[in-house]
């Protein structure tokens, strides 16, 4: 592909340079460029793309992409490599590989979800849907990737573009149809979606999280929102109007709007009809359907999927029909029971919000059982949610143990105290502060009485634990399997 075809509408601002060459391949890693490839220097949090134009340029690259003039200068028109400024060089990575890919997006329908929780499940939910219906499809989501039934590892909820555009084009070849995939924040922040077309666009809530990078929640809004307000006027933005914020996302979207509402009149709803540990009776839009989810939180995240399945084109009965055939995503409420009637429910809520409805979901469907939770809070994250995070768990469970997530960086016990801080005297000293998580859990069910529910919240599908910088193996199913075979 030339250079021209690649920089179109990456908001290029000077070209220095033949622009009718071929370019071989893309990068925004210098380490990565090949004799005839173009670098992408992008000014990163950790380093400067901008630093390694000359490495880029000793390495042959045919093209570099810059924003900053003063490091490209030096080296303009001193060898056969074309310069092009732009005024966004995160902006330009995701046109160029857009544009570098053939722009993979365009060749199947894209559907992409945001908001703070439910993004994962959502996706999944919608992925084996579809796939059980006999559409080929693609996930892009925090737990993995998927191309029809290949797996990828999954680094980051939303990826690079540079990661994302390969991925797109490579269900085109396997003949994929849909494509489900989860928007972040930071994502949509950072330009990481930039190029790609979305046929509809999903909204499920809106709740603290992501602060530390955000600093606001004005800021993280108005970043969520971006996402609806870039859709094309051919999609569909499908908002869940019970959050405060669910029309405020999709006030200045060009999209047909479709609402979803288990509260009041939308264009699809849902109730609960009864709930236990196996699942859920759901009534959607006047018909019943069941479900192995529970928790209301998943009746929500269930409507999302039959309303953007219906919106799509399903059929609304092979829709509930498809629904009651549907498991929970990896590590969203994943009963293990064990011996004396223990219940172990491991979850991802790693969020205030998270975690109340995870509770409030275990109480109300077994209110006359000691509720359990263990939890943690990760570090070099957002410190505000932590206290808020011990409040809520005071408030809500029997008993509480207050444990390490993914520490990173940061002292275990600074962040404990953190949690800590939102207990109350006589909630904090009633509680177990126990650094070690695999003791902690093994704390937690050694002790508990008979028919406990014990809820290990934070870590979820996540088979590692980061201390430090260390990434160790740590998969709480194997932990408490292996505690439940001590106890037979």
């Amino acid at each position: 592909m030339t250079l021209e075809d690649i920089i179109s509408g990456c908001g290029a601002t000077a070209v220095h340079g033949d622009c009718s060459r071929e370019i071989a391949a893309v990068t925004a890693d210098s380490r990565k460029t090949v004799p005839g490839g173009m670098f992408i220097a992008v000014k990163g949090f950790a380093a400067n793309g901008h630093d390694y134009i000359g490495k880029a340029v000793e390495s042959g690259a045919g093209a570099v992409v810059y924003e900053d003039e003063a490091a490209a200068a030096p080296y303009i028109g001193k060898s056969g490599t074309a310069f092009v400024r732009v005024r966004s060089s995160r902006y330009a990575t995701a046109i160029i590989a857009a544009n570098f890919y053939d722009n993979p997006s365009r060749k199947l329908t894209l559907v992409g979800i945001t908001g703070t929780n439910g993004k994962t499940t959502t996706v999944t939910l919608l992925y084996r849907m579809f796939t059980s219906l006999g559409y080929s499809c693609g996930l892009l989501s925090t737990i993995s990737n998927y191309v029809g039934d290949r797996c990828y590892e999954a680094v980051n909820t939303t990826s690079d573009p540079l990661t994302i555009n390969p991925l797109l084009a490579e269900m085109v070849a396997a003949g994929c149809e849909y494509c489900f995939m989860e928007v972040s924040s930071i994502g949509l922040e950072q330009d990481r979606v930039a190029g790609l077309e979305f046929r509809a666009g999903i909204f499920s809530n809106l709740t603290h999280d992501h602060l530390d990078y955000h600093k606001t929640f004005a800021e993280y809004l108005r970043c969520k929102k971006l996402f609806f307000d870039n859709l094309p006027d051919n999609a569909y933005a499908i908002t869940n109007i019970d959050d405060r914020n669910g029309m405020v996302m999709v006030q200045n979207t060009r999209a047909h709007i479709v609402t979803c509402s288990c509260r009041s009149i939308a264009d699809h709803n849902a109730r609960v009809l009864e709930e236990s540990f196996d699942g859920m009776q759901l009534k959607i839009d006047g018909k019943e359907t069941w479900t192995s989810l529970i928790g209301m939180h998943n009746a929500y995240n269930i409507l999302a999927v039959y309303a953007t399945a219906v919106t799509l084109g399903t059929d609304p009965d092979e829709a509930l029909i498809a629904i009651s055939r549907l498991r929970p995503a990896p590590g969203r409420l994943e009963n293990h029971r064990g011996p004396h009637g223990l219940s172990v429910v491991i979850d991802y809520a790693h969020t205030p919000d998270a975690l109340e409805n995870v509770l409030r979901t275990l109480r109300e469907i077994a209110p006359s059982r000691t509720l359990i939770c263990v939890f943690g809070c990760g570090g070099d994250r957002d410190r505000s949610k932590r206290p808020e995070m011990g409040a809520i768990a005071e408030k809500m469970a029997d008993r509480i143990i207050v444990t390490s997530d993914n520490s990173r960086t940061e002292n275990t016990a600074d962040i404990m105290a953190d949690i800590r801080g939102g207990m109350s005297a006589s909630g904090a000293a009633g509680s177990l502060f126990i650094e070690d998580r695999e003791q902690a859990i093994r704390t937690a069910i050694m002790t508990a009485p008979e028919n406990a529910t014990i809820l290990l919240a934070g870590k979820g599908h996540e088979t590692y634990q980061i201390i430090g910088r260390e990434k160790r193996h740590f998969d709480e199913k194997e932990i408490v399997e292996g505690i439940f075979s001590t106890m037979k």
